[in-house]
Formats: structure tokens, C-alpha cells, sequence
């Protein structure tokens, strides 16, 4: 009976050995794989894409194909896949295939797709302020523009969105926007009063046609050229660029060159999903959205300087308009947003439009 005992006592200390062994290893193995690196989990950052592994962007927006911006998104395309070696793949998506502007930007905050370039009053609902931008006459000429946004106030806009799961990685161009419709020149403000003007689901573009007397009316883009063919509105407000590629001059007759709005383009990455990749990945990102970004306002400031003679030859009517009339017209506009944001955020607006003529 003693003898048993000993031997069973015997393998139980020696099994006991092997334990603490094998844990000893283990333990000596993991602390050497994570020597001079903390958990992600520990350290409450998003883990990183590992070295070498492919990345996939899917970049939705509201445009034709035939649009300055999927040229600048296939520019950025291009980019991205020439600087990582392959590494980044990027997917375009245009014509609103992925949803309307607004789901679009509501789906890159949800990391569902990772990137889109809208107007910027879709990012309101994030960042009320950034809707300033979308004030009537506030910007004369595009570079004027473009120094407003790539300055210190263009930063201020778009840095509060970071906390709201949206990075704005540059400023896509827009264009100043332009009035069409089917039933005559508009000259005055007056010539607008009553008349059914689609308007992008913006509410300074709606307050903008409001303090002009038009009957403004909220529609998708997508569904714009039937809106149009079937007489459910009037006319319709663009940059000439989306005009022209969109082809409204098959049924609109009147072009008014009103520059009432300038639009930019906040083009925009997932913060989540930015958050996973590796600062190279992202430099690579952020230069080519630049640069692509740059592409793009060229583009369309090109586009103004010719698609007037072009929308003559396809049978529109242009005329200019008596601006004055208009900017006197849309003061009342300037003066909600001073209720809304604040007179002192509305003077430094203007004291940025003032240094960057």
C-alpha cells in the first residue's frame, strides 16, 4: 500500500513539472513577440492593417461618369494604387450607386464604404458650422476659394468631424452654381418669384431660394433629369459642369448665370478606417487626395471657362443677371446664420474672404 502511494505521488509531482515547464515557455515566448510594442486593446487604439496586407476603399459619389469628379476620383484611383505598389485597391462608385449623398457620408461615419465627396452641406448634420460655406455670394472667384479652404478657417470647419467618425482629408471643387429652367430668362429676382427651383436637401440652398421668392424643392440628384422631364419642377440650380455632362439642356431652355452659390467638396475617409492603417498608407492617402483634389479644381474652373459656348450650341438661351440685385436680395440669409453660428464665427468668415482676395 505505501509502495503504491509512492509511486503515484511520484508521477503526480513529476507531471506537475512538466506543467510549469511548458508554461514557463509559453509565457517567455509571448513576452518576446510583443517586446517593445503595446496591445492595441491595452493601449485603446485601433489595430493596424500588418505590413504587406492588401487594403480595399470603397469611394462612392453623386456624379455621371462623364463628371469632372469621377475623373478626379479615378485620378485618385490611380494614385493610390501606383504609390502602394498595389497595396491600397480603390473602387469607384459613381451616379449615386452607393445611396444618395447623404447615405453615402452616413456610410463612410459607419465604415460600410470608406470614402465619398459631396457637397458640403451633407456634413452639417455632423458639423453644423460647416454649412457657412453655404452662404449666397459669399466667394467671388475660385482661388479665392480654394485659400478660404486650404487656410486656417477651411481646417476649423473640418476638424470637428473627426470626433464624429468623418476625416476630410482636401477639398474637391464644386463650382459656382447656375440657374436653368423652361419657362424664361431670369434677369431679376423678381423673374424667379413662384417658380418651382430643385434644390440639393441643403438648408441654406433652400434659404437661399426662399429669400429669392422661388419655390424651392428638395429632390436627389438621381431623380433630378425625370424631376425636370416631367415638369415636376421648373428649373434646377448646378455648376455648369453638372449641367452639361448631366445633359439638362435637352430640356431645360434657359441658362442664367447667376453665381449665387459656390460649392466645395469635402472629400471624405472614414475615421475608423483610417484609423487601421499604417502611417504610410495613410501619407500615401492624404497626398493623393490632394493631388487629385488639385486635378479637380483645374478641371472645373476649365469647364466654366467653355461649357457656356458649348450649352449655346446645344440650344440654350444664356444671359448674365444683375448680381447686385441678387446679393442685396440674399442679405437676410447672412443674417440667420449670424442667429445661428454667432456673429463672431460669421465676421471671422468674412475676415477670411477679405484676406484671401
Amino acid at each position: 500500500m505505501k509502495k503504491t502511494s509512492i509511486m503515484l505521488i511520484s508521477v503526480i509531482c513529476a507531471f506537475a513539472l512538466v506543467l510549469a515547464a511548458c508554461g514557463s515557455k509559453n509565457t517567455n515566448n509571448a513576452s518576446n513577440n510583443n517586446a517593445g510594442a503595446s496591445s492595441p486593446a491595452a493601449s485603446g487604439e485601433a489595430s493596424q492593417a500588418p505590413a504587406g496586407e492588401k487594403v480595399t476603399i470603397r469611394f462612392g459619389h453623386g456624379s455621371a461618369e462623364s463628371n469632372a469628379r469621377h475623373q478626379a476620383a479615378l485620378k485618385f484611383k490611380e494614385i493610390v494604387e501606383q504609390k502602394s505598389n498595389g497595396q491600397i485597391t480603390v473602387e469607384v462608385f459613381p451616379n449615386e450607386q452607393l445611396g444618395s449623398e447623404a447615405t453615402m457620408l452616413t456610410s463612410v461615419q459607419s465604415n460600410i464604404i470608406q470614402m465619398t465627396a459631396g457637397g458640403s452641406g451633407i456634413f452639417a448634420s455632423y458639423n453644423p458650422q460647416i454649412s457657412i460655406l453655404d452662404l449666397p455670394y459669399a466667394f467671388e472667384s475660385f482661388e479665392q476659394a480654394w485659400k478660404v479652404l486650404d487656410g486656417d478657417f477651411g481646417k476649423k470647419l473640418a476638424d470637428p468631424l473627426i470626433d464624429q467618425g468623418i476625416r476630410v482629408l482636401a477639398y474637391w471643387e464644386n463650382g459656382f452654381r447656375q440657374i436653368t429652367n423652361n419657362k424664361g430668362p431670369i434677369n431679376t429676382p423678381a423673374d424667379l418669384k413662384g417658380m418651382k427651383i430643385r434644390v440639393p436637401t441643403i438648408p441654406y440652398y433652400v434659404k437661399t431660394f426662399e429669400s429669392l421668392g422661388a419655390n424651392p424643392t428638395p429632390i436627389a440628384f438621381g431623380e433630378l433629369f425625370q424631376a425636370l422631364e416631367q415638369r415636376i419642377v421648373d428649373g434646377q440650380e448646378n455648376p455648369l459642369t453638372n449641367i452639361y455632362n448631366s445633359k439638362f439642356y435637352e430640356i431645360q431652355k434657359y441658362l442664367s448665370l447667376t453665381n449665387h452659390l459656390y460649392g466645395p467638396l469635402p472629400l471624405a475617409i472614414s475615421e475608423t478606417f483610417w484609423k487601421k492603417l499604417t502611417p504610410d498608407q495613410q501619407q500615401i492617402i492624404q497626398d493623393a487626395a490632394i493631388e487629385a483634389g488639385q486635378f479637380h479644381r483645374e478641371a472645373v474652373k476649365a469647364d466654366d471657362a467653355k461649357l457656356v459656348a458649348e450649352l449655346e450650341k446645344e440650344g440654350m438661351t444664356v444671359n448674365e443677371v444683375d448680381i447686385t440685385a441678387f446679393q442685396q436680395a440674399t442679405q437676410g440669409v447672412w443674417t440667420e446664420a449670424e442667429k445661428e453660428f454667432g456673429k463672431e464665427l460669421v465676421d471671422e468668415f468674412r475676415q477670411a474672404l477679405q484676406s484671401a482676395k
